[in-house]
């Protein structure tokens, strides 16, 4: 009989982090994970372009959780407990360091994610934590007071289960017949599908500090901007959808964003345009960007302004430098689709938060049945928030166990 004392249902990143910790801290517990596939850790593998995004280097819990579209109210104290720098120190302590980089983003020095796997299975082995593969969990079940888990093959018994299963439909499935409120999930994180003469043939242009809207909602962000070759990305595209997660979706990912490239209004870009047709009265409007505008992009939009390319600073006319301050402060752009960003796919949705006890990430409607990970309603935006999540609710979980 396959029996433990905890079964980690999941082999991802949060299962893993879980299953160490609480066999590390009770070696008396016999612990196991159950993964449906051939291997684990598939999520890490490719995470942050191969080299894992572990974490962030933001260090104020209330500052944290302003990454988290869902979750923000309910990590605030779970970030007190266990926050980036024990994510650091837990690493570390591992052999493995981490380094910061320039946007926050923290990756382990190696700068590959087969680092931070091959701690993770070092230390599963170490604290004797039994890894069983092929072993999706088609079927949850209490009895009396143990837990019965079927697989296509055998079933599996535990006194205490964690669900660690990410954004599983199947898993959701199941949790929907323990009772469990299952909030339906949409895409997360995801770039903009534009196609526009403005953007034609200038992919990986970059604007640095941008603000885009979504028109007639309250969505907003700000930070660089990526053009590709069929739209848009980067940070302030990327915040947008996941903020803006649910919303988009009931638009089916149809609706116009309004961008301001320079961070100025209307007038006072007016007003420096003015500025420039004195300034530069002899000069080619088309060949010398203004603004700190890269090239190609200003190029586009001033022929959007109905600019010829032959035009100088004193032949353009005011209806024309009126039609570039719109361009550069108010251009408006068609989304038609989303694609996924890289290889991440990110969802909002899964268990209700109102059913589950932060303080020890248990459910509330079932006792000895915790959970870890993306499997709750909970997601963050891109920069190894997501990550976090799974370390503060994994060592949670397992010193709640313990």
């Amino acid at each position: 009989m396959n029996t433990f004392n905890v079964i980690i249902i999941g082999g991802g990143a949060a299962g893993f982090f879980t299953a160490i910790n609480i066999a590390k801290q009770n070696p008396d517990l016999k612990v196991a994970v159950l993964e449906k596939a051939k291997t684990g850790l598939q999520k890490v593998k490719i995470s942050g372009g191969g080299r894992c995004n572990v974490t962030h280097a933001e260090f104020i819990p209330q500052e944290l959780v302003t990454n988290y579209p869902r979750g923000e109210k309910e990590l605030l104290g779970p970030f007190h407990q266990f926050m980036t720098g024990d994510t650091m120190a837990w690493f570390e302590e591992r052999g493995v360091a981490l380094k910061i980089e320039e946007d926050g983003r923290m990756f382990p020095e190696s700068n590959s994610s087969q680092t931070i796997i091959d701690c993770f299975l070092k230390e599963a082995e170490k604290y004797k934590v039994e890894v069983i593969y092929s072993s999706g969990v088609l079927n949850v079940e209490k009895q009396d007071s143990a837990w019965v888990l079927q697989t296509k093959t055998e079933a599996f018994y535990a006194e205490k289960i964690v669900v660690a299963t990410g954004s599983s439909v199947k898993m959701w499935d199941i949790l929907k017949t323990l009772n469990h409120t299952i909030i339906n999930p949409v895409p997360s994180l995801f770039t903009f599908n534009v196609t526009d003469k403005r953007i034609k043939n200038i992919p990986g242009v970059v604007v640095q500090n941008v603000t885009v809207k979504v028109l007639n909602t309250n969505l907003e962000s700000t930070g660089p901007l990526l053009v590709t070759h069929v739209g848009f990305s980067a940070p302030s595209i990327l915040k947008l959808s996941a903020f803006g997660a649910v919303e988009l979706a009931e638009m089916n990912y149809y609706f116009d964003i309004e961008i301001n490239f320079i961070q100025q209004e209307f007038n006072q870009c007016l007003d420096a345009l003015k500025q420039l047709k004195q300034e530069l009265a002899k000069k080619t409007v088309f060949k010398f960007a203004q603004f700190g505008i890269p090239k190609r992009l200003w190029q586009k939009l001033v022929l959007a302004s109905k600019i010829e390319e032959s035009k100088t600073w004193a032949d353009i006319n005011k209806t024309q430098l009126e039609n570039l301050a719109i361009q550069l402060t108010k251009a408006v752009f068609q989304v038609k689709g989303k694609s996924t960003f890289k290889d991440e796919f990110v969802t909002a949705g899964g268990v209700d938060l109102k059913e589950v006890n932060f303080k020890t990430f248990e459910s509330k409607l079932h006792k000895n049945l915790f959970f870890a990970g993306e499997v709750l309603n909970i997601d963050a935006i891109t920069g190894g928030f997501n990550f976090q999540n799974a370390w503060t609710s994994g060592f949670i979980v397992a010193r709640s166990i313990i």
